[in-house]
């Protein structure tokens, strides 16, 4: 069964399919490599993935994963791996993706991912990655916002019995909008940064997760020259 580098650090049983977990971050936290560092690792342990891209080019992301050891290219070719664009929309751009979304209405977004991904099949070993929900509130208001993502994306999980993981940034939303997604999930993290002795430094620690025990202590991480991020020992 493949292993979710990080987040399986930290619990004592394997994290059940079907289950979301929340993550919120810090902007200038590490959290946009720890969750390359996820999907490499769920990759390499056999697992397959649909990764929701929002913060980077395409071929940014397929650099990074070539720099954690594995073939991009190889593995979508394969369906290993689907890079799913959101950047592009940002940009008010078209997507020259397999898989890309034009627009990032959430009326528009509903149709999408109703059609394919919660009627899609997956394999049982495929997760879900979302990097950064906060995209979605650039282009939609707060409450259809958060009606998309309790409707659709959380959803998508269950009815696929994958495990989907989505990060949200911190201190852009109101309180309203995480309370009500952390009692939609199975899980919660938190990944934020610190200050010791004049130095920047990011720690993570599970807050809450459904059907599986774990240590809920704030945890150092690491960064490795090839951008892989670890826990500290």
């Amino acid at each position: 069964m493949p292993r979710l580098p990080l987040i399986e650090n930290l619990t004592r049983l394997p994290v059940p399919f079907g289950s979301n977990i929340l993550v919120e971050f810090d902007p200038a936290s590490q959290w946009f490599n720890a969750c390359l560092t996820i999907l490499a690792g769920w990759l390499k342990s056999s697992g397959t993935a649909t990764y929701f891209l929002s913060a980077r080019p395409p071929d940014n992301l397929r650099i990074q994963i070539d720099r954690l050891g594995l073939d991009a290219k190889d593995l979508e070719s394969k369906d290993k791996l689907q890079i799913w664009d959101f950047y592009s929309a940002t940009l008010g751009q078209k997507s020259k993706e397999k898989y890309g979304f034009d627009s990032l209405k959430v009326a528009d977004l509903s149709i999408v991912i109703s059609r394919g991904v919660m009627h899609g099949s997956v394999s049982p070993n495929h997760i879900f990655l979302r990097e950064n929900f906060s995209t979605l509130f650039r282009f939609n208001d707060e409450k259809s916002s958060l009606e998309y993502l309790l409707t659709r994306a959380l959803p998508a999980a269950t009815l696929t019995k994958s495990t989907s993981i989505h990060g949200i940034t911190t201190g852009v939303h109101s309180d309203w909008v995480y309370k009500q997604l952390e009692a939609a999930v199975e899980g919660v993290l938190d990944l934020k940064v610190e200050e010791v002795e004049g130095e920047a430094r990011n720690i993570i620690r599970i807050r809450k997760m459904l059907n599986a025990p774990f240590d809920s202590r704030w945890h150092t991480l690491k960064v490795g020259d090839n951008f892989e991020v670890s826990l500290e020992k």
